[in-house]
């Protein structure tokens, strides 16, 4: 059995914990992902939404993407920390931000989406498999 990933906001109002390993750990460079984290990318960890537990109540809001997915992005109502997104779409799949993680060395990301978006002055690993949008599964 592995070791739960946990975490949670600023604060500690809002805290989860992962009972299973990563689907993905993938760095987003779309613009969604870069206005929410004020930087050149976001860093993600999908599970499988079965495996999540949480604890408190988030605040949502929900927005469309460049590609057209709708995605609902979850964040404390006390700090404001972003913590979690989900894709209505796929209800079985959970996403949490990398430094909303207790040990966010566990992250080691091993591809990067949206590169048509990227800003030159945001460098990520050039060995990562990259995409130049969001690939089609």
């Amino acid at each position: 059995m592995s070791i739960p990933y946990t975490g949670g906001c600023a604060c500690g109002a809002l805290r989860y914990s992962v009972a299973g390993e990563p689907v993905a750990m993938v760095d987003c460079q779309c613009r969604q992902c870069q206005r929410e984290s004020g930087t050149g990318h976001q860093s993600h960890l999908v599970f499988q939404a079965s495996e999540v537990k949480t604890h408190g109540d988030a605040t949502e809001w929900q927005m469309t993407g460049d590609g057209g997915t709708v995605k609902r992005r979850a964040f404390c109502p006390v700090c404001g920390s972003p913590v979690s997104m989900m894709f209505p779409a796929m209800p079985d799949i959970f996403i949490i931000r990398a430094a909303s993680l207790d040990e966010p060395a566990r992250y080691a990301p091993t591809m990067v989406t949206w590169t048509d978006a990227a800003q030159p002055w945001d460098h990520i690993d050039a060995t990562l498999v990259q995409f130049r949008r969001m690939p089609v599964p």
